[in-house]
């Protein structure tokens, strides 16, 4: 299912079907903006029988100087009347196919934002957080945009060429074989678009995508750049994106672009061969007046504009295509396995008592490279746990396996004897609360940063987490207090955003609790605050810490030493140190100097 990076123009083309089909539940609108498109069309093409009849008042009696000027102003007010009414059709055709189209978007943009929380997290581990935010952005205004003015040229163009060759045919057929002499040379030319665009058009998109993940790179990475004087080599891998960017819209854009030009150079031959055979009808004694020239060199323009605005429609459709190609390889990603049917064993049974057990757990982020063969561990309830080990040993792969974020590929983990694989993943995220070492805020106030999704923690809880984390004076500081809104994360410290998370934890109150490097952004001060903070917290609580500071696990009930995925000592911090093992040698390398 995933196509990432390069997605094929054929799949595109069959996303395109997919658009059309989405299109059924506007059905009602669209069928209001095909009558508005028919109105329009029909008068379009009796308005030149009309024109012709005055221009041939006009010429049958100017030489005599008897024109009816009644008659004239008859005419013209009858053409007002038609113009005005195909304007009002014309703008009510358009005004319904652009609710369409926004309507359609918001429910992408809905159907995306559902999608985001269901997709596994391996997804994401591939992907440019900048190329899943164009995909939102960029493609979806693409598609709507599309759907907005490509529908509506391509409903039009249609019907007004159908009208417009009946028109022709039933005023003077001569003359209509003549016009459409040009038809195979518009039809070559829009094939030709059509062949040559469709796979620049792909490309751009993919390439939109790609840029916008380096923009968000150099920004969110800003800190780091700086601090690296890199700034010259982002920026020229940034431009390096933005040329391939500048020349494949340059490419798709000009081969577009050649189709009007190259219409309108077709229709001068129409127009010259209209007067030409229209001149031979006339000498002939055809019933053939100037009147029908007249008409006949308005329907060429309607013919004409309807096949430029088909070949536009045709563009537009084919950049919608490209843009749906990728919207809708996110949309049918693969999905974390449906666990509607699955009930709540532990939570909805009360107390739980935090008994956690991996049995011979095996698992690989990529079947070619197995991070934990086999790894076996009984916790009891109410332990502290910490598992340490050196950078890539599978500490944080560990917790992701116990909280689901990933499925483990043999073995089985349990939860006061039963398996994870048995409990909605909902359930485990209710029993385990967790402070990661990737600290996260949003926009809003520090209320809402806390209690996140919590709705029942009352005002004097709130303020007891608030003195238990640390941060209660910091709080009262900022204006408004636990009011204060944040806009972004700039005017707050890394230690600050650590500790209200590990507030945020708190508020959860969750039975089972995981810290993943929770004191990696703070100072020795700091980390003092937040060890009294975290020992009240995992009090009577089966917990997991994750810490590469082993001064912070020294009262730890059990410490797990893992290396390559294994766990290669086990005890606790004294037994350990006695050992004198691979534990000893990295609680001596980080104190060496005291």
């Amino acid at each position: 299912m995933n196509m990432h990076p390069s997605i094929s123009a054929k799949k595109g083309k069959g996303n395109f079907k997919k658009l059309i089909k989405a299109l059924k539940p506007y059905t009602v609108l669209i069928v209001f903006a095909f009558l508005f498109t028919a109105v329009s069309v029909v008068i379009s093409v009796l308005a030149p029988q009309w024109l012709s009849k005055l221009t041939d008042e006009i010429t049958e009696n100017a030489a005599q100087h008897t024109i009816d000027m009644k008659k004239i102003l008859n005419f013209a007010i009858v053409l007002i009347t038609f113009y005005a009414t195909n304007a009002l059709c014309h703008f009510g055709a358009n005004f319904v196919m652009t609710t369409v189209g926004q309507k359609y978007s918001r429910n992408v943009r809905s159907a995306i934002c559902r999608k985001i929380n269901k997709v596994p997290l391996k997804y994401f581990d591939s992907r440019q957080l900048g190329d899943t935010m164009s995909i939102i952005t960029n493609d979806v205004d693409t598609i709507g945009q599309s759907m907005d003015q490509g529908l509506s040229m391509m409903f039009y163009s249609v019907m007004a060429l159908i009208a417009v060759i009946v028109a022709m045919f039933v005023t003077c057929w001569q003359m209509a074989l003549t016009v459409l002499m040009i038809l195979p040379l518009m039809l070559i030319m829009a094939v030709l678009l059509f062949k040559f665009a469709m796979p620049q058009f792909t490309k751009n998109q993919q390439y939109l995508g790609d840029l916008n993940g380096c923009a968000e790179e150099n920004y969110t990475g800003q800190t780091v750049i700086q601090a690296f004087n890199a700034g010259k080599k982002m920026t020229a891998d940034f431009e390096k994106k933005n040329k391939r960017m500048r020349w494949g819209v340059f490419k798709g854009q000009s081969i577009a672009g050649f189709m009007m030009p190259a219409m309108t150079f077709i229709s001068y031959f129409a127009y010259a061969a209209v007067c030409i055979v229209g001149g031979l009808l006339m000498n002939d004694g055809n019933k053939v007046t100037f009147g029908t020239i007249t008409a006949f060199l308005v329907y060429i323009n309607l013919f004409q504009n309807p096949m430029q605005q088909l070949a536009q429609a045709i563009n537009s459709m084919q950049m919608a295509s490209a843009a749906a190609a990728r919207v809708y390889d996110f949309v049918e990603s693969e999905e974390l396995s449906d666990e509607s049917g699955k009930q709540y064993k532990l939570l909805d049974n009360g107390n739980i008592r935090g008994e956690v057990e991996f049995k011979n757990v095996r698992f690989g982020y990529s079947p070619d490279k197995i991070i934990i063969p086999d790894f076996s561990a009984k916790i009891k309830p109410g332990m502290k746990v910490a598992i340490v080990g050196p950078t890539g040993a599978g500490k944080t792969t560990l917790v992701n396996l116990l909280m689901r974020f990933y499925e483990i590929d043999g073995g089985d983990i349990t939860i006061d004897g039963v398996s994870i694989k048995d409990m909605p993943r909902s359930e485990i995220h209710d029993i385990f609360g967790m402070v990661l070492q990737d600290t996260w805020m949003f926009e809003g106030t520090i209320r809402e940063n806390i209690l996140f999704s919590k709705t029942d923690v009352a005002e004097a809880r709130l303020n007891e987490i608030l003195k238990e984390a640390g941060i209660s004076h910091y709080v009262n500081t900022l204006p408004g207090g636990l009011d204060f809104y944040m806009e972004n994360e700039s005017n707050v410290s890394g230690g600050q955003k650590q500790l209200i998370t590990i507030a945020r934890a708190m508020a959860e109150n969750s039975p089972l609790l995981i810290l993943d490097e929770a004191t990696s952004n703070v100072d020795t001060r700091t980390e003092e605050i937040i060890q009294k903070a975290m020992d009240k917290l995992t009090e009577g609580r089966t917990s997991f810490v994750i810490a590469h500071r082993l001064s912070t696990i020294k009262n730890a009930d059990l410490i797990l030493v893992m290396r390559d995925g294994n766990i290669v000592e086990q005890g606790n911090h004294d037994e350990l140190i006695a050992l004198d093992g691979f534990y000893a040698g990295l609680y001596n390398s980080q104190f060496a100097g005291d």
